[in-house]
Formats: C-alpha cells, sequence, structure tokens
C-alpha cells in the first residue's frame, strides 16, 4: 500500500528533479507544486505554489554542482521557514564540498562545516543525506542527521552476479575502512591501492597492498570524480592478473574527461547511484536507484521510526 501522510509535503530543487519524482512515487505523495524563476541577470527566487503552513516538509536536493544548486536549496529552506513550515528536512543525496573536512593545510577552508553551518542558519530541523565522504562531517551539525548507507543497494547487485572469487579493494588507504565494512556482507579479504598525488586529481604512483591474483576484484569508493584513479587502479590490478575489476561508487561526480577514462579503462562495469543525475550514457555505467531506500527513510522519520532498521542487507 502506499504510505500515506497528510502533514508530509515533499519538494524538489530542480537539481535533482528525476530523484525527486522516483522517491515521491515510492512514497505514495505526489511532489508538491514550487516555481523557480529567474531573472535576466542569473538571479533567481525560488517559491511554494501550495500552502506549507504547519507541514512537515521535505526538501530534495543534491547539491552537487553548479553552486546554484546549494543557493536554491538554502532558499527554500528559508521560504519553508518563513511560510510557517512545522519541520524541514533537507534531504540531500549528495553532500557537496564533502571532500573539504578538515585542514589538510594552512590557510584553506573547510567547505564542509560552512555548510552545514548555512544550511541551519537557513532553517532546517534535520537534514537526511547518504554515504558522507566523512562519517565525522555528521558532527558538523547540531541537528539530526539520518545518514544512509548505500551498502544495502549495492550488495544484493553484487552478490546477483555470482563472482565466486570475490575480493574487495580500496582504491586509497583513507578508503580501507569503508572497503572492510562492505567486505563483511560477503566474508571477503581486503586489498588496498596506496596512492600518492602530486596534486588534486592527479596521481603520482599507485602500488597495491595484497595479493589479487585470479580474483574478481571490486573496489569500492563514495565519490567517482575524475575517475583517474579508478582508471588506474583497475589497470594496476589486472596487471598483478586479477580476473575481472568493477567499480562500486555511490556518488557519479563524473567531471572533466571521466567518461572517456570510464570507457576506455580496464573497468567491465562502474556501479553507481542515482544521488547525482548522470550527464550522459555510457555502456559501462549501471546506475542503481537510491529512490525506495530515501522514501522509506522519510516514512520512518515522519513515523518517529528507526532509520539503523533500513540498513539491515
Amino acid at each position: 500500500m502506499p504510505l500515506q501522510f497528510n502533514s508530509v509535503k515533499l519538494f524538489a530543487g530542480t537539481g535533482t528533479r528525476d530523484l525527486a519524482l522516483k522517491i515521491a512515487d515510492h512514497y505514495g505523495k505526489p511532489l508538491g507544486q514550487a516555481t523557480l524563476s529567474r531573472f535576466s541577470d542569473g538571479e533567481f527566487q525560488p517559491s511554494y505554489d501550495e500552502t506549507v503552513r504547519g507541514c512537515d516538509v521535505f526538501i530534495i536536493q543534491s547539491t552537487c554542482q553548479p553552486n546554484d544548486n546549494i543557493m536554491e536549496l538554502l532558499m527554500m529552506i528559508d521560504a519553508a521557514k518563513r511560510a510557517s513550515a512545522h519541520y524541514i528536512t533537507a534531504v540531500v543525496p549528495y553532500y557537496g564540498l564533502a571532500r573539504q573536512d578538515r585542514k589538510d593545510k594552512p590557510r584553506v577552508a573547510i567547505g564542509a562545516k560552512l555548510i552545514a553551518n548555512l544550511l541551519q542558519a537557513a532553517g532546517i530541523h534535520r537534514i537526511m543525506t547518504m554515504d558522507l565522504h566523512a562519517a565525522q562531517i555528521q558532527a558538523f551539525f547540531d541537528v539530526p542527521v539520518d545518514h544512509l548507507d548505500a551498502s544495502v543497494i549495492f550488495v544484493p547487485y553484487i552478490k546477483s552476479l555470482g563472482l565466486n572469487n570475490l575480493t574487495i579493494a580500496s582504491p586509497d588507504m583513507g578508503g580501507s575502512y569503508r572497503a572492510r565494512t562492505f567486505a563483511k556482507f560477503f566474508n571477503a579479504e581486503v586489498v588496498i591501492c596506496d596512492k600518492r598525488r602530486k596534486r588534486a586529481n592527479e596521481i603520482e604512483s599507485m602500488s597495491i597492498i595484497g595479493d589479487v591474483s585470479g580474483q574478481d576484484i571490486v573496489l569500492i569508493d563514495d565519490i567517482c570524480d575524475t575517475a583517474g584513479t579508478l582508471s588506474k587502479a583497475a589497470a594496476l590490478i589486472m596487471e598483478k592478473g586479477a580476473r575481472s575489476v568493477r567499480a562500486v561508487c555511490t556518488h557519479p561526480v563524473l567531471s572533466g574527461k571521466a567518461y572517456e577514462t570510464i570507457e576506455n579503462s580496464m573497468l567491465s562495469e562502474l556501479i553507481v547511484t542515482d544521488t547525482i543525475p548522470l550527464k550522459r550514457h555510457s555502456d559501462k555505467i549501471r546506475v542503481l536507484s537510491t529512490a525506495p531506500l530515501f522514501a522509506k527513510a522519510i516514512a520512518n522519520v515522519n513515523e518517529h521510526g528507526s532509520i539503523s532498521e533500513l540498513f539491515k542487507v
């Protein structure tokens, strides 16, 4: 039976509208009506075309590029607050600037904290997101954070492939915890690709810690940006004697020449979610939808149910 709660209203920003439509469909309510008016100089103003007074409002928008997506989300939150919404939840499938979670060199901003401050200043009571680049970003908020885990989407798909010699790999040292957590679902071994960077998005060297010979390798990461790391890791893994290599990445940022890099790589497939809409089609990219999970999470929040129950595979 479709879920129906009269006090709940779902709205979408323009950056993630296709995903929002799927979430609304799984939830059992149509998206609320909103308009984004644009001025000739690029300025814009969102407005709600129906009342939100006393409602529990869920605003769905990933804060991927362009940065207008962040500003649009902030203004939709502000508009809902000023229209007397009872409770405002920002549903942010992809939390942009999450890679800026600390000062890793002098005189840099902590972008992830800044976005948290802005969202709270705009008026959110809660945030729902998926696979943050660093789990500690939850501590940047002084409101409840529902941190959804995409492994419940990926694990059944990987199991359906029937890989008898499965080994999980991390494309870098920083992702080793994520890879080990994923490997527990399969009782699989973990190997790690140790990379050194010259600068952002440019790898100087890479080596593999562990044995991949004769194995079907699944690389695990949260973000695929230029796909340079995954491509280099896949080539090195196959060179070391692996039977096959594929990659799982929650957020398909896919900037620059990422699509060409993936298509020319040794990856048999790149498995992603729809937290960020793809810019183009690729035969090597398989998209799994997050909509059912977000719809269930929204229902559980509204009914004061458990979110952690949704993470059981």
